[in-house]
C-alpha cells in the first residue's frame, strides 16, 4: 500500500514553520490573565490564548502547540511517574511516528517515520549529539516532534529530534520529592528532587539519581549517576537568569542480541544466550554539562534570549557479537566480531534569540530572529580484536549458554584455547567543526482564522579531519539554506487546520562526523525535505485529537558508475499517515492513543529497488489508559503494537510483529505519598523490539514488574 498526496496542493500558500512554540522561560510576571486549569493529572497555565506544560520549556515564540503545523508528541514528569519510564525507548514505544533501533547495546538510537539517528538529541534546545542513554531523572517533560526541523536545530533532524526540557529553579517556593524502586529483575533506583528559595529572588534546586542496573540477560549489569543543580535569579522585574550543571556516569553492559535463522528470523531456541564476552562487553561514559540561560524583557513587545552550553563527554564501548550465522550448514557454532571505540568530545554552543510581538496595520506579527554558534572538538578512535588462532578479527564458537569466551580467552569450535587483545587499530580520527548559523521566522496572524509561517536558516558548516595513522588532513565547508513555511487554517477557535513544507540537510561526515575522507569528500550533504498536512482539534475537558499526512524525500548525492567525477542525484521517498489522541475522555479516564502507517522505497541509481526501508513498519498501534478507581486509588492499561519489518537493506532478515501488553495499579498512601507497580508484558510474549544488523536481534523483555513508592512535600 502506497500513500499518494498533491504535493502542489501542500505546497500552496506555504513555505514551512519554524518547529513550534514550545520554548524559552517566561519570567513569572508574564500575563496578567494568567490563572490553572487541572486537565486530569497535568496542570496546564493558561496565559491568553497559549498553553505552557510548564514555566520553561524549548519553545522560540509563544505559539499554541494547537497551531503548530507539525506533528508534536509531549510526555511530562506526570506521566514519565505514572507510567514507570525509565529510558528514552520506552517514551517511544507509545509515540506514534517513531520507533526505536537497538544503538549497538549502548546508545539511544529512534528511527523518526523510517529515517534513523543517533544524534538527533536535544536538552532544553541545545545540540545534545553524543551516544549514549539519556537520564529521566531531571526533565520536566520530553518533546518528540517529527519530519525535517533545520530551522531552529540545524543540521540533522532529517525525520524528527527528541527535546529535553530540564527542570528549572523555582523563586519563592519551597519544596521536595523523590522516588524509590525496584523491579523484578533485582534493577533498583533513588532519586530526589529538592527546590529551595535561597533568598528573595533566587530560587535553587537539586535533582540526584542513582540507578543500579539489572535486566533478563545473562551478565548484564552496570550503574548510572545523575547529579543535577540549578539556581534561577531574578535579576530584576524583566530579567532571568539560570544557570545548570550536570554529571552523568554511566556503565553498563554491553548486549546485541541474538542472530536470525535460514527464515531470517531471530531464532527463538537462542533467546536465553548472550552472544558476547561477559567481561568485555562494556560501555563507560562520564559527562560534564554546563548550561546557562538569559532572559530579559526589553519592553512589553520584545524579548531577548541567550543561551551558552558547553558539554566535556568521555566514552568508551567495548563488544563482542554474532556477526555471521549458517543455520543450514553450521547450525552449531557462530562467527563473532567485535571491536573497542573511544570518543572524547567538547560542545562548545552561543545562541542568542529576539522575539518580537507587534502589529502592522490589521496583521499581527511573532517574529524570531536568531543565530548560533557551534565549536565541536571530537577525537575518535576504534581498535578491532586479533584472535590467536585465525589472525584476524574473526573466531567461530560453539553456540551454548554461556559462550566459551571470558576477558579475551577461549575455546573455538575446533577446541583449541584462543586468545585476543584489541591491538588492530581500525581508525584515528581527529575532528574539529565551527558552525555558524543564522535564522529568521515570522507567525503571521492575518485573520482570526488564517496564520501564515514563513522562515528560513542559513547554516555555515566547517569542518577539518586529521586521519592521525595517515597524518592526512581533510576538511570541507558546507553553506546550505534551509527554508520552511506553514499555513494554518482555523475555522474554530479549537481547530486547526495546516499545511507545512520544511527543508534539511546532513553533511557527508555523517551525523557523527568522524571521517570525510576518501570519496565522500566530493559529496554535497543529503538533503531532506518534508511535506505535511494535518488537523488537531481540541475537545473539551483537555482531550486532543492530532492527524497528520505526510511525505520525506531524500535526495543524495552518489558517485556515477561510469564515470566518479560526476554525481547522481538520487531520491527516495517515505510516505506515511499518524493519528493521535491524548486527554481526558471524562472525569478519572485519561488516555493516549497514537497510530501510524509508514511506506517506503529504497531507490539507487538505477532507479527504485522494491526493497523496503530497514526497521520501517507498516502499522504501529499504542493506548494507554488511566482511570482513577476512587480519590486515592488508579489503575492503568495499554498496548503497544509493530508490524514487522526488516532488519537489513537487503530485506532478507525480519523483524517479527509483536504486541505487548502493559498494566499499572497506583494507591495513594496520604496526599504526600504513593505506592505504586508497573507491570511490562503482562502476557510473557516472546518478543524482538528492535536490531542493529542482520544477526543482532535484540531479546524484549519477559514478564516483570516495577515497584515504587514516590513522596512529595
Amino acid at each position: 500500500m502506497t500513500l499518494r498526496f498533491s504535493r502542489i496542493a501542500l505546497l500552496a500558500g506555504c513555505a514551512t514553520f519554524a518547529f513550534p512554540a514550545l520554548a524559552e522561560a517566561t519570567p513569572d510576571n508574564a500575563g496578567e490573565n494568567a490563572e490553572e486549569v487541572d486537565y486530569g493529572d497535568r496542570e496546564i497555565e493558561v496565559r491568553g490564548d497559549v498553553l505552557y506544560t510548564d514555566q520553561l520549556n524549548s519553545v522560540k515564540t509563544p505559539t499554541p502547540i494547537l497551531d503548530v503545523p507539525q506533528s508534536v508528541t509531549i510526555t511530562t514528569q506526570e506521566q514519565i511517574e505514572e507510567r514507570g519510564f525509565t529510558s528514552i525507548g520506552q517514551i517511544i514505544d507509545y509515540t506514534p511516528g517513531v520507533n526505536t533501533s537497538q544503538g549497538e547495546g549502548h546508545r539511544d538510537a529512534i528511527v523518526f517515520r523510517g529515517v534513523r539517528s543517533t544524534a538527533d538529541f536535544f536538552i532544553d534546545g541545545v545540540r545534545d549529539d553524543v551516544q549514549y542513554y539519556r537520564g529521566l531523572y531531571n526533565l520536566e517533560q520530553v518533546e518528540i516532534l517529527r519530519g525535517p526541523n533545520a530551522l531552529l536545530f540545524g543540521r540533522g533532524g532529517t525525520g524528527g529530534i527528541l527535546n529535553r526540557v530540564t527542570k528549572k529553579g523555582v523563586i519563592g517556593d519551597t519544596f521536595g520529592g523523590g522516588q524509590v524502586a525496584v523491579d523484578t529483575f533485582g534493577e533498583f533506583s533513588v532519586q530526589g528532587d529538592l527546590n529551595l528559595e535561597a533568598s528573595e529572588g533566587i530560587g535553587v534546586r537539586l535533582n540526584a539519581s542513582y540507578e543500579s542496573l539489572a535486566n533478563h540477560r545473562d551478565f548484564y549489569d552496570g550503574e548510572r549517576i545523575g547529579f543535577n543543580p540549578t539556581v534561577r535569579f531574578e535579576l530584576g522585574e524583566e530579567t532571568l537568569l539560570d544557570l545548570s550543571y550536570e554529571y552523568a556516569n554511566h556503565d553498563r553492559f554491553i548486549d546485541r542480541g541474538i542472530p536470525t535463522g535460514s527464515d531470517g528470523r531471530p531464532v527463538e531456541e537462542f533467546e536465553d544466550i548472550v552472544f558476547g564476552d561477559e567481561e568485555l562487553n562494556f560501555t563507560q561514559l562520564e559527562a560534564h554539562l554546563l548550561r546557562a540561560n538569559l532572559q530579559h524583557n526589553f519592553s512589553d513587545n520584545w524579548k531577548g534570549v541567550f543561551s551558552a552550553f558547553y558539554g566535556d563527554y568521555d566514552k568508551v564501548y567495548s563488544n563482542f557479537y554474532a556477526s555471521g550465522y549458517d543455520q543450514a550448514n553450521t547450525p552449531d557454532v557462530v562467527t563473532t566480531d567485535g571491536y573497542i571505540d573511544n570518543t572524547q568530545r567538547q560542545n562548545l554552543i552561543l545562541s542568542g534569540n529576539l522575539v518580537g510581538d507587534f502589529d502592522t496595520g490589521n496583521v499581527h506579527h511573532t517574529l524570531l530572529v536568531g543565530g548560533e554558534f557551534i565549536s565541536t572538538s571530537s577525537d575518535q578512535d576504534r581498535f578491532n580484536p586479533v584472535w590467536d588462532q585465525t589472525n584476524d578479527d574473526n573466531e567461530v564458537f560453539f553456540i551454548q549458554r554461556p559462550l566459551a569466551l571470558r576477558g579475551g580467552v577461549g575455546t573455538n569450535a575446533s577446541g583449541n584455547t584462543t586468545t585476543t587483545a584489541f591491538n588492530d587499530l581500525n581508525d584515528f580520527t581527529q575532528v574539529e567543526i565551527d558552525v555558524i548559523s543564522l535564522y529568521i521566522q515570522d507567525e503571521i496572524k492575518l485573520t482570526d482564522w488564517l496564520n501564515v509561517i514563513v522562515g528560513g536558516r542559513f547554516d555555515s558548516f566547517d569542518i577539518e579531519v586529521l586521519n592521525v595513522p595517515a597524518n592526512d588532513l581533510r576538511s570541507r565547508k558546507d553553506e546550505e539554506f534551509s527554508p520552511r513555511g506553514g499555513l494554518v487554517l482555523k475555522p474554530a477557535e479549537n481547530i486547526s487546520i495546516y499545511a507545512s513544507y520544511s527543508e534539511s540537510f546532513l553533511p557527508r561526515s555523517g551525523e557523527q562526523f568522524a571521517n570525510i575522507n576518501g570519496s565522500n569528500d566530493a559529496l554535497a550533504p543529503d538533503t531532506f525535505t518534508n511535506l505535511e498536512a494535518g488537523l488537531k482539534w481540541d475537545f473539551a475537558q483537555g482531550l486532543s485529537l492530532t492527524t497528520a499526512i505526510f511525505e520525506i524525500e531524500q535526495s543524495s548525492p552518489q558517485p556515477n558508475d561510469n564515470d566518479p567525477s560526476t554525481l547522481d542525484i538520487i531520491d527516495s521517498r517515505i510516505q506515511g499517515f499518524e493519528l493521535q489522541l491524548q486527554g481526558e475522555v471524562t472525569d478519572g479516564w485519561f488516555v493516549s492513543a497514537g497510530y501510524s502507517f509508514l511506506d517506503g522505497e529504497q531507490v539507487d541509481l538505477s532507479g527504485p529497488t522494491g526493497l523496503r526501508p530497514r526497521e520501517l513498519p507498516e502499522n504501529m498501534f499504542s493506548i494507554w489508559n488511566n482511570i482513577e478507581v476512587t480519590d486515592r486509588i488508579g489503575v492503568g492499561f495499554g498496548l503497544t503494537h509493530q508490524d514487522e519489518s526488516f532488519i537489513d537493506n537487503g530485506n532478507t532478515a525480519v523483524l517479527p510483529a509483536y504486541t505487548r501488553i502493559d498494566a499499572a495499579a497506583y494507591f495513594d498512601i496520604s496526599d504526600r505519598f504513593r505506592l505504586q507497580v508497573n507491570v511490562e508484558n503482562l502476557t510473557d510474549t516472546l518478543y524482538f523490539p528492535n536490531s542493529h544488523a542482520t544477526h543482532q536481534a535484540t531479546v524484549g523483555a519477559p514478564l516483570n514488574a516495577r515497584f515504587a513508592i514516590t513522596g512529595k512535600f
